[in-house]
């Protein structure tokens, strides 16, 4: 049973990563048909061909390796001159580019190309694909958060412990020399809803908890709500050292490593989760911060990958927060399917990774390097300042930019990329990350 989760949990990533592909080429897809581009493919996949159909001037298919996808515009670039045979691999790398592109421009569709579009046009085209993969991870967030909920403790009491244990304890039981927990005196019990705390009514499970952290040593009224009725308690927290936590939850060190803790009231009492639907509004923050964190990544993306690369030498722990390869992605997924968890817990993980996904096909396509999107879209902006600056001198407007020139730093580029790939992919087989610890 296992097994058939994980292989559940993997085959729901790959076709969330299908569709999110499908939806970034439509993205483009939409604009250049719009703006009267001839578009003469539409595939998802690269490699041999599995299946296709042609619907008017368009063939839409699927090809054998799912790594991306990616539409065929006429007339990317201006079409090529008469020139003498090519002598040097990247002047012939140049060539074979140019001659590909004139393959794309059909007789009597030569005003139907894209390098004739205006520059916002043409900028509308290569953005509309990012922007589709942010607007799904808006959408999968909004999702998670307004219609499913964000986790939250609540005001039911999901248990009571014994006694009250020292802070950084590894005893997992209360021995008879342990001091009773506040909250078992009291007569709290499991399943009673927080109504009061020392005669402030509480809301959320924090609000309760912080006034018993300011209050030790000092008797609390409370009233808890138990099968329907209102019941009266009297709680006096106990003053114990407790480690402080950061807004995410982690332990806060000091400057020797050590965990800071400090005095507070302490009760014994362990909330309920539940899932807190949020504002409307919390999709759209959500992929705004995971994009921020993503961007980081990029920014900082050679010195993540020599630690990739080194983890796999030395054997050292790889970094949570590094990046992965699809098939990490996959293997994350099936494990949080197979996980022993509630259906719901393990859908929204798997909903946040494919949100994630989104975020970080968004970001990478805006890198400004050519054959990603962003590069297609400063090649855009660049002759649209050649042509704005010959307006302003009184110039004739300049020819078409001819990007096959970068042809070479295309390889490059798409080298770099391969070669990425390999790495992260070898590290996710080898010695991949776990959600699981």
């Amino acid at each position: 049973m296992e097994i058939l989760l994980y292989l559940g949990g993997v085959v729901f990533m790959l076709i969330g990563l299908g569709l999110s592909i499908g939806l970034h080429e439509v993205g483009h897809l939409l604009p250049a048909k719009l703006f009267g581009v001839r578009v003469g493919q539409y595939m998802i996949g690269f490699g041999p061909r599995l299946w296709s159909k042609r619907i008017g001037e368009t063939e839409y298919g699927f090809k054998a390796l799912p790594l991306g996808g990616f539409i065929s515009m006429s007339g990317m670039y201006p079409p090529s001159a008469k020139s003498t045979p090519a002598r040097g691999l990247f002047a012939s790398l140049v060539q074979d580019a140019r001659a590909a592109n004139d393959e794309t421009i059909a007789d009597g569709d030569e005003d139907r190309v894209f390098y004739r579009l205006p520059v916002w046009k043409r900028v509308i085209i290569m953005l509309g694909g990012p922007a589709m993969n942010f607007v799904l991870a808006i959408a999968i967030f909004t999702i998670m958060a307004s219609g499913i909920g964000i986790q939250q403790a609540s005001t039911t009491v999901a248990s009571v412990t014994e006694c009250v244990l020292p802070a950084g304890t590894t005893q997992q039981s209360c021995e008879r020399d342990d001091p009773a927990a506040p909250a078992a005196q009291a007569g709290v019990q499991a399943g009673d809803v927080l109504v009061s705390v020392g005669g402030e009514r509480v809301d959320t499970f924090a609000e309760a908890s912080a006034i018993i952290q300011r209050s030790p040593g000092e008797p609390l009224d409370l009233v808890v709500e138990r099968d329907g009725q209102r019941v009266d308690l009297t709680l006096t927290p106990v003053a114990a050292e407790r480690g402080e936590v950061d807004a995410e939850g982690r332990a806060v060190l000091d400057e020797q490593g050590e965990p800071v803790t400090r005095t507070v009231g302490y009760a014994g009492i362990f909330a309920q989760s539940e899932y807190v639907p949020q504002p409307i509004a919390t999709g759209p923050e959500l992929a705004l911060q995971q994009t921020g964190a993503v961007a980081s990544l990029v920014v900082n993306l050679p010195a993540k990958l020599w630690n990739v690369g080194a983890s796999l030498v030395t054997g050292a722990e790889r970094d949570p927060n590094g990046p992965l390869s699809v098939v990490g992605v996959g293997r994350l997924a099936g494990e949080v399917a197979a996980t022993d968890a509630p259906v719901l817990n393990r859908l929204v993980v798997l909903m946040n990774l494919l949100a994630a996904l989104n975020i970080a096909l968004f970001v990478f396509n805006l890198i400004p390097l050519l054959p990603l999107d962003g590069g297609h879209v400063v090649v855009a902006l660049w002759e649209g300042v050649r042509r704005a600056w010959a307006k302003i001198t009184g110039r004739a407007a300049p020819k078409p930019v001819d990007a096959t020139r970068l042809v070479p730093v295309t390889v490059v580029v798409a080298v770099l990329l391969i070669g990425m790939g390999a790495l992260l992919i070898v590290a996710d087989l080898v010695k991949p990350m776990s959600l699981l610890g």
